[in-house]
């Protein structure tokens, strides 16, 4: 097949292209490895280095960066229309917020090609969607779309529901680097990172925010320090001022980590913590690093919201209600003791993830 894929170029808090980062590159260079022929057109909302990207690991796949300003959209319009006729897709993949959905829905109407729009998060969340008229152009550009590839089943239901939607979807949820992401000697790990050997360490790594009820595990942590005299909080990743409300000696500031320091933070914890909030957010992500962390073989306490309280159902004693802080703490103290990571999970990689997208477009190309 012939693959093009439309997206903005910053996302989730990385450069896709600099970064060579997550589900809009990945998914396509597995994709491209097996055999398609895909391009990919990037509008940059920050100014950036335009242009064609290629790699030589992947040389069935190319992106091309175009900045939104100072040309705007005409521009855009103007190379993609040129790049469409030189190219002939056979199947569309528009991605990453409202605008590409509605513009997908406009470019493969125009040139009758078909149209697969995927939501790797909740895009009613977003704030372009309170622009007068995205959300109802949004969720008509859902409904009219061939079919739609969505992160998580929490989101599948709700825009089933909501929008109305008939036609073709399936979940496609976020990989796992199973060359990144393994099990590391603890110590080692905490040796690597300057962390206390001996300690009992708890943390978290990823949105330090109070959008994602990261005050729980603080809380948690200062009513656990008070009688656990070599407990140790431990956190990396972007974050509001919520922290800075915590001072206490022994929580451990690691900043902003690359991602392939993540598997090191998570080896070096006696007890890894993910909270989240019951919001649109919460409800409707897909859990990635719950399956990270799983495939640290790290012992995990979980906010019981969206589809990682539905994959940990049967595990009680690792979910916890948002901003029941007491049970947090009673959840993480009693792991501190058991020790018992739950290992029989798989851990889904970005090829098992691609090769079901691969048959879902070849599905809707057949119909076409």
């Amino acid at each position: 097949m012939k693959i093009l894929i439309l997206s903005k170029r910053q996302y989730t808090g990385k450069d896709l292209l600099d970064d060579r980062y997550g589900r809009l590159y990945e998914i396509p260079a597995c994709l491209a490895e097996s055999g398609h022929q895909v391009r990919g057109i990037t509008l940059s909302y920050r100014p950036r280095n335009q242009g064609g990207h290629h790699w030589e690991d992947t040389p069935n796949m190319e992106w091309l960066s175009i900045n939104l300003l100072p040309f705007g959209i005409m521009h855009y319009l103007v190379t993609l229309d040129r790049i469409i006729k030189e190219f002939n897709p056979d199947i569309l993949w528009a991605c990453s917020d409202a605008f590409h959905a509605i513009l997908g829905h406009y470019i493969c109407s125009h040139y009758k090609i078909p149209l697969v729009v995927d939501l790797y998060d909740n895009f009613e969340s977003f704030g372009a969607t309170k622009i007068p008229g995205i959300m109802h152009l949004y969720r008509k550009s859902c409904r009219l779309a061939d079919g739609l590839s969505l992160v998580s089943h929490s989101l599948e239901n709700f825009v089933t529901s909501t929008y109305g939607i008939e036609g073709k979807r399936i979940v496609i949820g976020n990989g796992v680097n199973k060359t990144l992401f393994y099990p590391r000697a603890k110590s080692k790990a905490r040796q690597s990172l300057g962390l206390p050997i001996d300690g009992h360490l708890i943390g978290t790594a990823g949105s330090i925010t109070t959008g994602r009820g990261i005050e729980d595990l603080f809380d948690a942590f200062i009513e656990l320090a008070t009688f656990h005299n070599n407990l140790w909080l431990v956190y990396a990743g972007p974050r509001d001022l919520t922290p800075k409300s915590y001072l206490h000696p022994r929580i451990i500031d690691l900043g902003i980590l690359p991602l392939d320091k993540m598997p090191l933070v998570f080896s070096a914890l006696d007890v890894a913590i993910i909270c989240n909030k019951d919001s649109d957010f919460g409800r409707y992500c897909f859990p990635q690093k719950l399956f990270e962390m799983l495939a640290c073989n790290t012992p995990i306490v979980v906010a019981n919201i969206g589809d990682a309280g539905k994959i940990l159902s049967n595990y009680p004693e690792s979910l916890y209600t948002p901003g029941n802080k007491s049970k947090l703490a009673e959840l993480i103290n009693r792991q501190l003791w058991k020790q018992t990571p739950i290992s029989e999970f798989p851990i889904p990689s970005w090829l098992d993830w691609s090769r079901k997208l691969e048959t879902f477009f070849l599905q809707i190309v057949s119909l076409y």
